[in-house]
């Protein structure tokens, strides 16, 4: 299969938005493939692109380094928390797609920047919104928050696709579009966790 039937192969309708965090990367594939220069600017972001969910957590002593800060790869771990519970507090979750739908949402991209170090005993908001939405891809843009300071921690998205148990790419079975759009049914920080502490040795 060539790159050009790939790109065929997704529906190309998609909310009106622009991120700042965007990879460039696809939209010189876009720009190409279009034959024509992407547009960087858009009309306000629709609603639910302004809709964020939080959820609360605190800094385990497993997740720093030796430094005493938190290791790199967790948070990709927390992005992964924040958008579960942004499905769930919308009445669905991951379990729900994979085991009565046969959809699951494949990470195709991830991205973080790192902006001030978080420690031990933190207590930290993920943010977790929706920048992107089409029938068979989505993205969710995140910030991560200390709660003591309203530092911004860290800032990214990940990229979705959808795809059946044998691995091929398929549209959102039906109702999900629905949910993902819809307001919350719980409150925010109402599906938050506080994770319980890991207290250091000794």
């Amino acid at each position: 299969m060539t790159a050009s039937t790939r790109l065929n192969s997704f529906d190309m309708t998609t909310f009106r938005f622009y991120s700042p965090l965007y990879n460039t990367r696809l939209n010189k594939v876009r720009e190409e493939f279009d034959g024509k220069k992407p547009q960087m600017t858009s009309p306000a972001p629709e609603p639910i692109f302004r809709d964020w969910h939080e959820t609360l957590l605190r800094v385990r002593y497993s997740e720093t380094d030796k430094m005493g800060i938190v290791y790199y790869a967790n948070y990709l771990v927390w992005f992964e928390i924040g958008r579960a519970e942004f499905c769930r507090a919308r009445g669905f979750s991951y379990r729900d797609m994979e085991e009565n739908d046969d959809a699951f949402l494949v990470v195709a991209e991830s991205y973080c920047r790192y902006k001030a170090p978080a420690y031990y005993d933190d207590e930290i908001v993920i943010r977790t919104h929706i920048t992107e939405l089409r029938r068979r891809s989505l993205r969710f843009g995140y910030e991560v928050v200390r709660v003591t300071d309203g530092q911004v921690l860290a800032e990214g998205e990940t990229g979705h696709v959808v795809t059946g148990g044998d691995g091929r790419v398929r549209s959102f079975p039906e109702g999900y579009i629905s949910r993902l759009t819809a307001p919350p049914i719980l409150q925010t920080h109402a599906s938050g966790e506080v994770v319980p502490e890991t207290e250091p040795p000794g």
